[in-house]
């Protein structure tokens, strides 16, 4: 169509001729509708008063078509009147898309106005042309290769047009098969097990992975390429991709043809340049040795390494480049890792944006980054890290500004995106350990901008009715230290909890001090006051109770120190997939109370990703208590509990171990643990950060006060579990089998909670 315009152009541009010239009175311009006349004259060479020739009459016309206004244009000479005739191009009046169910109309829209192709603009028939190209382009690269696009331009009144575009998108081209042709030292099954596009499964309604996608394709051979290249064959290579459909569009047939080459092995390892860190530190850091086989995920690991190495002295913006000297006759690489530091670099300032409710102390008092010292990329990632923990910004960011004139000097800009730190909240929830639960809290996680915890919370369910208020200064002293203070009333009936038939109604407090030691490890100091009523029924029929209240009474007063460390290295304080969150805690009922006994418990959660969409995860709990000095026996409402969706899952809440009339008694030495592999939602694309499957095996029991431990009455059960952490409440759902169960357990395969904590 271009070419067509340009020939008749030419050919209106040929046909021009004046007799002879003239000098122009007036200029007169005729057939105008929408455009105005000035807009004619902008174009125009001459003015009145100028001599016009043939030469200015086919300058006219060529810059006039070249405007793209009009369909036709004459040039003519009426007495001395410079008379130009045009014929307008329509305007575009309205354009309507039908049938488009992938692409979203207002978004087309917005991407063809960016063309000159909208509503208001002149109509182009070349331009519609290239749109239903780029739309035919579109529905191809999502695999749909069946589409059929038509237009219909229809003239409205005054030089108008609608353009009317119909699209049959028709279906998705599914894989036939995919072959590769040329492997020999792995098995196609082998090579395709990464692979994004598949031929299919039962999943496949779910995931699309057996539809054809241009852009997935090209990943996968760069995940080929990848798998080969990690394995020693540096001369891999993808000789051709041939795809091929059927004639009805429905279906594609991928052959991949590669060439292998050899196997290379590592002969030797060097370090070269600037070397500011002892050859010997950066040399451990290289995780690639000698003889070992060539892997670029090796090298691309140790570069990383080695660049990180010399930002923590300081080297901001090294460079080190790997490069390889390919042996081919004898099938070997030798390596070398060119190490340049650049200049040494110190921060100058720190800046801190963002932050409109929060102070800037508190942001400042995380930074493990100076002002004045030189820059560690390490210390860098802490602060921000540390930042990001304090849970009163959705997002931190940070970035390293060189400074203006200067080479070994930079600015760190913190952007941080505030949100809501406060959080009142009331609810109903229900598990199958605590019955209906009503809860209501007011929690304040940085009371007016200072970084201090207030909370207020109100909890009731047929097991606990809780009432508790709380304030904690995090940084009550410069170096860290905070303090807190707690204040509650807990009513129980631990009959409701599946445990044998009692009741205590508790009040105290306590005052708490937390020590960092290092930057992941704290110490937990606490004094804690107690006065627990114990309530037994009339119709107790278990002696040793009643035992401990005629020799102990039924009303005590405990005081109690606790020491506890803690160190917590994961990367999400909820649903973590790295790192390890461990603990342990010693309390003492010390003499001046009425009871005198001691509680100790060490709990450890580990998590290590085995890939990119799996983690590996293992916990472990221990605890154990016992009577001291005047008290006899330890309490027994102090006994730990096993069994339920938070232990030993497949077995009913707060059964395990010893009974007595079919009622749980606990015990004072608690044994559980459990590994799980956690994965994605198989059928979502996106991986959701709310929400978690796994797979899991857990083991457990609660040892009485007069057993000793015997592996052989550990139970062990098995299954899937999912948490979501939703708008209203956390739910845990699992469905797992029991494995040696005995007659006097009792078990549940199905198991939930929702809207309380896990």
């Amino acid at each position: 169509m271009n070419k067509l315009l340009s020939i008749i152009v030419l050919l209106l541009i040929s046909t021009v001729t004046l007799a002879e010239s003239f000098i122009i009175k007036d200029i007169r311009v005729e057939g105008l509708q929408r455009i105005s006349a000035g807009t004619v004259f902008n174009f125009l060479s001459v003015k009145i008063g100028d001599e016009m020739t043939d030469k200015d009459a086919k300058s006219i016309i060529r810059s006039l078509f070249k405007s793209k206004y009009f369909n036709d244009v004459e040039v003519e000479q009426q007495e001395g009147v410079l008379v130009i005739k045009v014929s307008e191009r329509p305007a575009v009046s309205s354009i309507e898309f039908v049938g488009n169910k992938d692409l979203d109309s207002a978004e087309l829209l917005k991407s063809l106005s960016q063309i000159g192709f909208a509503e208001g603009q002149v109509f182009e028939q070349a331009i519609l042309e290239r749109v239903e190209l780029e739309l035919e382009r579109q529905y191809f690269s999502r695999g749909k290769y069946g589409v059929t696009i038509e237009s219909d331009v229809t003239p409205l009144s005054r030089n108008r047009v609608a353009v009317r575009i119909t699209m049959a998108e028709g279906i998705v081209a599914t894989i036939g098969s995919i072959n590769i042709v040329g492997n020999t030292a792995y098995e196609e099954d082998e090579l395709l097990v990464d692979f994004e596009s598949t031929t299919g499964s039962f999943l496949s309604m779910f995931t699309s992975d057996n539809q054809y996608s241009r852009q997935r394709l090209s990943a996968d051979l760069e995940t080929l390429r990848s798998f080969y290249l990690d394995r020693g064959f540096v001369d891999f290579s993808v000789e051709s991709t041939q795809v091929s459909i059927t004639d009805d569009k429905k279906q594609m047939f991928i052959t991949i043809n590669i060439s292998e080459g050899e196997r290379y092995k590592i002969k030797e390892v060097r370090l070269a340049g600037d070397l500011i860190v002892p050859e010997e530190e950066l040399f451990n850091l290289v995780t690639i040795k000698k003889d070992a086989t060539f892997s670029r995920k090796r090298i691309t690991q140790s570069t990383e390494y080695l660049t990180n190495r010399l930002g923590n002295d300081g080297y901001a913006f090294a460079n080190v480049n790997a490069v390889p000297d390919i042996d081919r006759d004898n099938r070997e690489v030798n390596l070398t890792f060119f190490v340049d530091p650049g200049r040494r670099a110190y921060v100058r300032r720190i800046n801190i944006s963002g932050n409109s409710k929060t102070r800037d102390e508190v942001l400042r008092r995380e930074l493990r980054q100076q002002e004045s010292a030189w820059i560690s990329t390490k210390k860098v990632e802490q602060s921000r890290a540390r930042i990001q923990r304090l849970g009163y910004f959705d997002d931190t960011n940070v970035e390293t500004v060189p400074v203006t004139g200067t080479s070994d000097q930079v600015d760190l800009e913190f952007n941080v995106s505030e949100q809501a730190s406060g959080n009142l909240s009331a609810g109903l929830g229900f598990s199958q350990s605590d019955g209906l639960i009503f809860n209501a809290n007011i929690v304040q996680k940085n009371f007016l901008g200072s970084g201090k915890h207030m909370n207020f919370g109100f909890n009731n369910s047929s097991v606990n009715t809780v009432y508790s208020l709380g304030y904690t200064n995090p940084f009550a002293t410069v170096d860290g230290i905070s303090q807190g203070f707690n204040a509650f009333y807990r009513k129980r009936d631990a009959d409701e909890a599946n445990i044998a038939n009692y009741s205590t109604d508790a009040f105290g407090g306590d005052m708490s001090f937390g020590i960092p030691i290092s930057e992941n490890n704290r110490l937990r100091l606490a004094i804690g006051y107690e006065n627990t009523e114990l309530n037994l029924p009339d119709d107790n029929t278990i002696q040793r109770y009643q035992d401990f209240i005629d020799r102990e009474g039924d009303d005590f007063n405990t005081v109690s120190l606790t020491l506890g460390w803690s160190k917590d290295t994961r990367n999400n304080a909820i649903l973590p997939t790295r790192g390890m969150s461990q603990s342990l805690t010693a309390e003492v009922a010390v003499p001046i109370g009425s009871l005198q006994f001691y509680k100790l418990r060490y709990k450890n959660n580990w998590y290590r990703p085995i890939s990119e969409s799996l983690t590996f995860a293992m916990k472990g709990e221990l605890g154990y208590g016992d009577a001291y000095g005047d008290t006899d026996e330890f309490p027994f409402f102090e006994n730990y509990y096993a069994g339920g969706i938070r232990s030993v899952r497949g077995f009913k809440a707060n059964t395990l171990g010893a009974k007595e009339d079919d009622q749980a008694l606990g015990g004072n030495f608690l044994v559980a643990g459990g590994a799980e592999v956690i994965f994605p939602v198989p059928f979502m694309k996106k991986t959701l950060k709310s929400f978690r499957l796994s797979a899991f095996a857990d083991v457990g029991n609660v040892y009485d006060i007069d057993e000793d431990f015997d592996a052989g009455l550990l139970r062990y059960s098995a299954g899937i579990s999912a948490i979501w952490i939703s708008p209203f409440g956390a739910i845990s759902i699992s469905m797992a089998q029991p494995f040696n169960e005995q007659d006097d357990d009792e078990t549940e395969n199905f198991q939930f909670s929702l809207g309380s904590t896990f």
